[in-house]
């Protein structure tokens, strides 16, 4: 069976994941998630995150976006992604992306599901950033 690979273009914040290290602050003496809404051992980190922000900010327009593997995922919190499938390239238009970031405030949005999880990401300031997705074996 072979693997399947994706690239990622999204704007946010690199959240990290149980398996690789958390990119957060908010975590225990042994690197696992310290926020009180999760729980490692029982919890559906995706399902977690969507209930909070869901609650917090309806209608909020932040994505979950799974990197790294299907064995070993961390998470992007994003506004805007932007995936490349094997074998099938996407055009990037980087002066609409930057118009469209400015003109919906994406910071701001990306700040208050921020506030909203309680998490303080280890990366300064939201970014594009550029990731990869591999699943199957």
């Amino acid at each position: 069976m072979g693997r399947a690979t994706n690239a990622l273009l999204a704007y946010g914040y690199n959240l990290g994941g149980s398996d690789n290290g958390w990119e957060v602050q908010e975590t225990d003496d042994y690197g696992g998630l310290a926020v009180d809404w999760y729980d490692e051992e029982t919890g559906d980190f995706r399902a977690d995150v969507e209930a909070v922000l869901a609650h917090a900010l309806p209608g909020h327009g932040l994505k979950l976006e799974e990197h790294c593997s299907d064995r070993a995922t961390s998470y992007l919190l994003a506004v805007d992604v932007t995936t490349a499938h094997r074998g099938d390239p996407v055009v990037i238009d980087f002066a609409d992306l930057t118009r469209t970031q400015l003109a919906g405030d994406w910071d701001d949005q990306l700040a208050a599901g921020l506030r909203a999880l309680g998490l303080t990401p280890e990366q300064g300031a939201p970014a594009w950033l550029l990731a990869s997705y591999a699943d199957g074996f």
